[in-house]
């Protein structure tokens, strides 16, 4: 694999991706999917929706899980593809408008008031592949998408779409404390079952899950470790983020996430203040009071979601205000477990 990170040309169109995915529908391979998936063993999980086990390790809902295989079996990567990669509930929604906005800030300037963000959510900016470009018996035409085409996915890294091994592209990946990153999945977990009229799922019951690895997307620890392997073997592939050190250092990130994608900010952009202004936009503090946040909403395959659903003060640490020094304990435990002799901790 390739290591250079030489500036590549700024995209010509950054106009949200979703726009140009139209294609083409394939009833048949869905079923095949959703046949396939039906028939794999399943739980019930902290949101309202049951978990399937995939043969790989992992859990996630029926129509999440056949559309990651569709995905699997379509889509064609590009080496200048860029793939944002999390658990659910990890930085998803930050690092997404963190990327989107450093990679268009030619066509789209930060400080713009027309700025795309101040208008839509990051996650129409930058589609999910399981839960936006391959669902509904949907083929998305992608192939017309301007270079660097940006998608994202919660799937872990060994079932990620074959062809973005090959291609060599690159990959983004978000860590979050496995503590403070089950306070934020619960409760947005429960956000969908008031929605659904359902009662809200304690704390203890989702713990007791998440600590059984079934959790969307889980067990946490197998998800984190598949990435952290990938990028201490190719580092320059993939991108490994702590959400902490994000949250104490962002302009660093910011920087170091442009020098990554190919992007880096010029000696004229960094005094002109660029990297701030791109810290500032993509801030909890910014978004969170945007029209767009308060008001829009974000079409995934379960429905139209609120885009204020999507956002909750990530404060690093907060799980000592929810969660008792027993389950933190109990998590502490096996993250020291998981992670022992990987070189990777909390």
């Amino acid at each position: 694999m390739s290591s250079s990170t030489s500036m590549q040309p700024f995209p010509s169109d950054a106009e949200p991706q979703e726009a140009n995915a139209e294609g083409e529908t394939n009833p048949e391979l869905y079923q095949h999917y959703t046949k396939l998936v039906s028939g794999f063993p399943s739980s019930n999980g902290i949101s309202n929706l049951p978990l399937y086990h995939h043969p790989k390790g992992w859990n996630s809902s029926l129509v999440s899980m056949v559309g990651s295989m569709v995905a699997d079996s379509c889509f064609t990567a590009r080496p200048s593809d860029i793939i944002v990669a999390t658990l659910p509930k990890a930085g998803t929604t930050w690092i997404k408008s963190l990327l989107y906005t450093t990679v268009h800030r030619r066509q789209n300037p930060v400080d713009s008031a027309d700025h795309p963000l101040n208008s839509i959510g990051p996650h129409e900016c930058i589609n999910f592949f399981e839960y936006q470009l391959y669902t509904r018996n949907k083929i998305p035409s992608l192939d017309k998408l301007p270079d660097p085409r940006i998608f994202a996915t919660h799937v872990p890294f060994v079932s990620l779409p074959r062809s973005i091994a090959m291609s060599g592209c690159k990959v983004v990946y978000v860590f979050r404390d496995p503590k403070d990153h089950l306070i934020s999945l619960w409760d947005f977990a429960n956000k969908f079952r008031i929605k659904d009229g359902l009662e809200p799922v304690s704390l203890e019951a989702a713990a007791e899950l998440f600590c059984d690895g079934l959790s969307p997307f889980g067990p946490c620890w197998d998800h984190v470790l598949g990435y952290w392997r990938a990028h201490l073997e190719h580092p320059e592939k993939v991108l490994f983020f702590r959400y902490e050190e994000m949250q104490k250092e962002p302009a660093a990130h910011v920087r170091r996430l442009a020098e990554f994608v190919g992007f880096p900010f010029s000696a004229g952009e960094e005094e002109a203040g660029v990297v701030d202004a791109v810290v500032r936009l993509c801030s909890f503090e910014h978004m969170s009071g945007l029209v767009a946040t308060k008001r829009g909403k974000t079409e995934l395959v379960l429905g139209m979601v609120e885009n204020s659903f999507f956002f909750r003060r990530g404060v690093v640490g907060d799980w000592e205000n929810h969660m008792s020094p027993e389950i933190a304990r109990r998590i502490e435990t096996i993250t020291q477990a998981k992670f022992k002799g990987t070189g990777l901790s909390v």
